[in-house]
């Protein structure tokens, strides 16, 4: 059933927020499932629930106002849905974004391709076991993306097959980055992390962060995840069966 509150439903926690620990808004229609997600994440010691909308204006008005470490989106929701939500809150042209993890029970290719040209951090469909969420929403927090998980490998796959779109050859790779900053480019397309990166190249995790940074306004993208797709699209790394 779909909950038919207006915007007067954004929920602030109970006991409000330190500051500390990441940040999270939920955005979803159904009211069972949104309290439900924010309930469960909430009893994370490290994750605190500042706020729930349902639906997508209410949520960019609340991350807006909250300014949360993750948003956890639904992409179908009345009025706003959750792809046009995750334009407005870290789409090309916001200057300050804000990370946002897709979350839908719609298994479906084009939902997927809209809220990753939106600028979606990771996908995850809301059959998930609680651990793979709780995980997925630190990883975004961390600035990691959701890179491993079969959907978002099946989504580079679609796009590389029917959306190899981006006019930069591989050949052209060699001239936007320098060698470590594609070193860390092919790892990060294993769907490695900082630390598994540093690991194989035997440098500092803060040396990968730094070399990501400058990487990723060279690559015009504004996160891992959309790295990594600007690599698959690029023939950079092929993704394989």
């Amino acid at each position: 059933m779909t909950d038919q509150t207006d915007a007067s439903s954004v929920l602030a926690p109970a006991d409000g927020t330190n500051g500390s620990g990441i940040r999270v808004v939920v955005a979803d229609d159904q009211a069972l499932v949104r309290m439900g997600l924010a309930t469960m994440l909430g009893t994370e010691p490290d994750i605190t629930v500042v706020g729930q909308a349902a639906d997508g204006a209410t949520a960019v008005e609340l991350a807006r106002s909250q300014r949360p470490d993750v948003v956890c989106m639904d992409i179908r929701m009345p009025g706003t849905d959750g792809i046009a939500a995750t334009r407005a809150l870290c789409g090309p042209d916001v200057e300050d974004p804000i990370p946002v993890l897709v979350l839908t029970t719609f298994d479906v290719d084009e939902y997927l391709f809209g809220a990753l040209e939106a600028g979606a951090s990771g996908f995850l469909l809301k059959d998930a076991e609680p651990a793979v969420l709780v995980d997925a929403v630190r990883s975004v927090a961390a600035g990691q993306g959701m890179l491993a998980n079969t959907l978002t490998k099946r989504v580079l796959r679609e796009v590389v097959t029917r959306r190899r779109t981006q006019p930069v050859t591989a050949a052209r790779a060699t001239e936007l980055l320098t060698p470590r900053e594609l070193d860390i480019l092919l790892l990060l397309a294993q769907g490695m992390s900082n630390e598994e990166i540093a690991g194989a190249l035997v440098v500092e995790v803060s040396t990968v962060k730094s070399h990501l940074a400058r990487a990723m306004p060279k690559l015009g993208v504004r996160s891992r995840l959309q790295a990594v797709v600007w690599a698959y699209q690029n023939g950079i790394v092929e993704l394989g069966g």
